[in-house]
């Protein structure tokens, strides 16, 4: 699966190539820097080593759940194990978007703030229908997230509720409670997520 971190330049100059991270080749050499085997990797990440092996040859699509015990098991963050270099200053420029393109998810998130350093962090998820996180619910460390609903629809498991949210909608929860998230159609959702402090 290539994971694609940087900017949609599809209207911009063509002398500012986005800045690409696959996701497999990003784990293998983040293991490898800490001396890790496949095995052990996988162990403390609570997945399968040939699931592992798949996704660090990118021919295999893990959830945003799988991608979080990776990261974790990496002491990193999500955005962290994506992260550019980046210039200091709190003003994102669209063009300076940190992106990340879940292939095998249908969604497309965009860090409208800088790494993980801050008291919050704001992602604009683009979502086709039918993609989303996962089937499989995850958590992280944040005290409260909000979820608003820009364009089109979510369908939101958060614990045992259920959530329709539509353009409009907002929703605030506890980021610890497993949650997960589906586009149900028929159009594109674009939502925001709302993160304090910052840990997806």
């Amino acid at each position: 699966m290539a994971v694609r971190l940087g900017t949609d330049t599809s209207d911009a100059p063509a002398a500012t190539p986005p800045v690409e991270v696959d996701l497999g080749a990003r784990i293998r050499a983040l293991r490898l820097a800490r001396g890790a085997t496949l095995r052990a990797l996988a162990a403390d990440a609570g997945v399968t080593e040939s699931f592992l092996s798949q996704v660090e040859r990118g021919v295999a699509s893990p959830s945003i759940a799988s991608v979080q015990r990776i990261a974790r098991a990496l002491g990193q963050s999500i955005a962290e194990l994506f992260a550019a270099d980046e210039r200091a200053g709190s003003v994102v420029r669209v063009d300076d978007r940190r992106r990340v393109v879940y292939q095998g998810l249908g969604a497309v998130d965009e860090f409208l703030t800088r790494a993980t350093d801050g008291r919050l962090q704001v992602i604009l998820s683009t979502i086709q229908p039918g993609g989303g996180t996962g089937d499989e619910p995850y958590t992280h460390d944040s005290d409260e997230e909000v979820v608003v609903v820009l364009e089109g629809s979510l369908d939101l498991w958060v614990g045992p509720e259920h959530y329709r949210l539509n353009a409009g909608d907002a929703v605030t929860l506890s980021s610890r409670v497993p949650h997960r998230n589906t586009n149900p159609g028929p159009g594109v959702a674009r939502v925001l997520f709302c993160i304090t402090p910052p840990s997806y």
